[in-house]
C-alpha cells in the first residue's frame, strides 16, 4: 500500500517521494517555483489560498500547499512512526510522570 500524506483540502501526495518541505519566502525557492510553473511541473493544491509551503518531489514536481511547513512535517513524522505511544510513554503516563512528547 502506498503511504499518502494529506497536505490539505482533500489533497494527498505520496510520502516517500518527498525530498524537501520548505517555506516559500526565500528567493531561491521563488525562482524554483517560477521555473517549475514555466515547465508545467507545479501542482497547486492551495485552492486559491496563500502558498505557505513548497514541497519538492523526487519526480521534479513542485507541490504548493496552503498549510504551514511545520504542520505537514509533523504529519509526515507521525506517518513514519509506529502507531500509538511508545511503551515507556504509556508507563510514564500511567504512573503520572512527565514524558518527552
Amino acid at each position: 500500500m502506498t503511504d499518502l500524506l494529506h497536505v490539505g483540502f482533500g489533497a494527498n501526495i505520496v510520502a516517500p517521494r518527498i525530498l524537501a518541505i520548505c517555506d516559500p519566502d526565500s528567493a531561491p525557492l521563488k525562482r524554483m517555483v517560477r521555473r517549475a510553473k514555466e515547465e508545467g511541473s507545479v501542482i497547486d493544491v492551495t485552492y486559491g489560498r496563500k502558498v505557505k509551503t513548497v514541497i519538492v518531489l523526487d519526480t521534479g514536481h513542485i507541490v504548493l500547499a496552503a498549510l504551514q511547513p511545520e504542520t505537514i512535517a509533523g504529519r509526515l513524522q507521525r506517518e513514519a512512526s509506529p502507531r500509538g505511544p511508545r511503551k515507556e510513554n504509556r508507563r510514564a503516563r500511567s504512573e503520572g510522570l512527565e514524558t518527552k512528547e
